[in-house]
């Protein structure tokens, strides 16, 4: 909705409505900020399926927004996983809903140049605020790495062949797509998004470059095939292509620019999950705003871990497809406590760093040698 009430200058300008940017403005009028936001399409539908393992989420999001929940998913590496953590799906178009209420003043437009205070339309128009935040997503950029996916929307007894008796495959990195260790690595994940249909996709988890998304298609349809599945034609398909870490121009801080979301860092670079951090952190950065102080989203610990996840990304770039799926075994190996460390707590270095030598000591000399090659030096683009 557009706010009637315009203020000579707004608490905060938030550039760019994605998840991010949307549950920061939520949460910001929810404190009494006066908010603005400003996008070139608004009103876009969101499309994507946004997933979240469910203790990431923060309590203030409603139960409803949930779509479906699988307490125990299986992964599949060069053996059978079970996690133990409850993984769900997001009903995406609610939560688009819900975070789009409020009083929050919405600008139709493309923003040129943001600087901490003021943010230039293409039309010419300057918006100030006290303060401005990029919420814009990291971009498309190909020297960046991506994940890129491609998947169908089938029911439930269409799924049931790909899912084996699974409720959920958070993973499954087998290679009945037709793959050979050559091959630069995909896997199926295979997750309901309600109670009666099913996404089955398969994902290039990380890539520099990626795999193009018609070869995603061309391994899904292979793998299918190969379970007895037939996909039927109407069938609707998801489409998936960004990159895991932020433009180089658009770190975590520089220059006075508040970032949030992705492009200030907040997706994990190994996994290419975002949404529940920010939906998490909006309420560490309104208080930020609320109270002209900052450091209460990266505060030293969560740097600390945000530098060990980069080491994830590279090694996972480094390693061959025949290494791939034993990187996960041990992954998933480890217990419960140090995959959710990993995978979700940006402030524990210590467990994070514990999960990582742990890993490193499981693993075979191929991997360790790309462990130690990541933690020394920066990949080269």
């Amino acid at each position: 909705m557009t706010a009637a009430f315009r203020p000579p200058m707004w608490d905060v300008a938030i550039v760019g409505l994605g998840p991010a940017g949307r549950a920061l403005a939520y949460r910001a009028t929810t404190h009494g900020l006066t908010v603005v936001t400003i996008d070139p399409h608004p009103a876009r539908n969101w499309t994507a399926t946004y997933g979240a393992w469910e203790d990431e989420l923060p309590h203030w999001l409603p139960q409803a927004a949930i779509a479906t929940r699988t307490p125990q998913p299986t992964a599949w590496t060069t053996r059978r996983h079970a996690i133990e953590r409850t993984y769900c799906v997001l009903d995406t178009p609610l939560l688009q809903s819900m975070l789009s209420e409020g009083t929050a003043a919405v600008i139709a437009g493309r923003a040129v140049d943001l600087s901490p205070t003021a943010v230039l339309l293409s039309d010419g128009t300057s918006v100030g605020a006290h303060v401005v935040v990029d919420a814009r997503g990291t971009g498309d950029s190909p020297d960046l790495a991506q994940q890129t996916a491609y998947g169908v929307a089938v029911d439930a007894d269409t799924a049931a062949g790909a899912l084996g008796g699974e409720d959920a495959l958070f993973m499954d990195w087998r290679t009945d797509n037709g793959t050979s260790t050559s091959d630069q690595p995909s896997f199926l994940y295979a997750v309901p998004l309600s109670a009666d249909r099913f996404l089955l996709e398969e994902t290039c988890l990380v890539g520099r470059p990626a795999l193009a998304v018609s070869e995603l298609a061309t391994r899904l349809h292979r793998r299918l095939r190969h379970r007895g599945v037939s996909v039927p034609s109407h069938s609707d398909v998801e489409r998936v292509r960004f990159a895991v870490e932020p433009p180089h121009d658009a770190g975590r801080e520089g220059n006075g620019q508040v970032r949030f979301g992705a492009r200030a860092g907040l997706m994990h670079p190994s996994t290419g999950y975002s949404v529940a951090a920010s939906l998490s952190c909006a309420d560490a950065l309104v208080r930020d705003l609320a109270e002209g102080t900052s450091g209460r989203l990266w505060p030293w610990r969560a740097r600390t871990v945000a530098s060990l996840r980069s080491i994830g990304l590279r090694v996972l770039l480094r390693l061959d497809a025949e290494s791939v799926p034993e990187f996960f075994e041990h992954f998933f190996d480890l217990p419960p406590h140090l995959q959710v460390a990993f995978l979700s707590d940006r402030a524990n270095p210590t467990a994070t760093l514990s999960a990582m030598r742990r890993m490193f000591f499981a693993s075979s000399g191929d991997i360790r040698g790309a462990m130690l090659r990541s933690a020394l030096r920066r990949e080269l683009r």
